[in-house]
């Protein structure tokens, strides 16, 4: 019976009030119902903050933030020219708790948008069908002092069909280095696709101007996307990890004269595995089919001598490519058909 008042008073008054109603110790009522779970509260309605707005005045402020003339702007420009018109709603504060119980906490202002930059798709099977070139600099003999070296190549034979070394970069520049490229390679018009990134010597109006006047397409890098040009890239980190070159040219001369041996060196001696370990130049020229065939001879030999050495089959060298591409383009995209 005493549980049974304990346990209908606690509700209404607490237990403490509840066990001295009826003569009952509370550590003793504790003692006897230590794991039995507590009676559960009524469920009370929180009271509004004396301070809070009424539903009707958040929804008029919430009209006025959603209005034409404000949708656009901050909280606190439309706190001042409320103010400025003789009326006051809400402090920014409540306007910003008010948008962030709506989930609009968020730039308000009308946003320009541009269309994601179209993922270049070129494919090369034979040399002087894409180039790609590209910028970088070489440091001279003073701190920030610098040199540019400007680079073509050929993305299928890998070959450089023309660099340049210069005390700056810009678009004249380029104009002498691709035109000048272009006659000693003998392309005619609508024949080559030049593949750059988007630096203002490549997006410069009279370099463009110019290709457009020779017949060359041009193709550019989506922005920060540096693997759209990977075959410049390659030919940079080739150069500058090379045992010769020095943290620093002691002069433009000293640079110049580094550059000419080692393009020399890579157009003409270095075995590329991008292309079955010929030189650029073999394959450019149409000579690397040639000592493929040379290259078989050797190996055929080596294993008529030795076939046990030989496991799963006759040795062959390395393949030619075929096909090479900037961004592999999907079936049935245009670089495809």
């Amino acid at each position: 019976m005493i549980d049974a008042a304990i346990a209908e008073l606690t509700p209404l008054v607490g237990v403490r009030q509840a066990c001295e109603a009826v003569g009952e110790a509370q550590a003793r009522w504790y003692r006897r119902h230590r794991h039995s779970p507590a009676p559960a509260r009524p469920e009370r309605s929180p009271a509004p903050h004396p301070r809070a707005l009424s539903p009707e005045e958040r929804a008029e402020v919430l009209a006025v933030l959603h209005s034409e003339e404000h949708v656009d702007e901050a909280p606190a420009t439309v706190y001042a020219k409320l103010l400025d018109e003789g009326r006051y709603l809400a402090s920014v504060p409540t306007m910003y708790r008010i948008l962030r119980a709506e989930g609009e906490v968020r730039e308000r202002r009308r946003q320009g948008t541009h269309p994601p930059a179209k993922k270049p798709e070129l494919v090369a099977n034979e040399p002087n069908q894409v180039w790609s070139w590209d910028i970088s600099k070489l440091a001279g003999p003073a701190k920030w002092t610098w040199f540019y070296l400007f680079v073509i190549i050929d993305i299928y034979s890998r070959y450089v069909p023309g660099w340049m070394l210069a005390h700056t970069e810009n678009a004249e520049l380029a104009k002498e280095l691709v035109s000048e490229a272009l006659r000693r390679q003998g392309i005619g018009r609508d024949a080559l696709t030049l593949h750059s990134d988007r630096g203002s010597p490549m997006t410069a109006k009279p370099f463009v101007f110019m290709l457009a006047d020779l017949g060359v397409t041009k193709s550019y890098s989506r922005p920060h996307t540096s693997n759209d040009n990977p075959y410049s890239e390659s030919a940079f980190r080739t150069a500058k990890y090379r045992p010769d070159y020095p943290d620093r040219f002691g002069c433009f001369e000293d640079a110049h004269a580094w550059c000419g041996r080692f393009f020399g060196w890579y157009n003409d001696e270095h075995r590329h595995s991008g292309i079955g370990f010929h030189t650029p130049a073999d394959v450019h020229y149409g000579r690397a089919e040639a000592i493929r065939e040379k290259r078989g001879i050797v190996l055929s030999g080596a294993y008529d001598l030795h076939p046990e050495r030989f496991v799963s089959k006759p040795p062959q060298p390395p393949a030619l490519p075929t096909a090479v591409w900037i961004n592999e383009p999907k079936e049935g995209s245009p670089s495809t058909q």
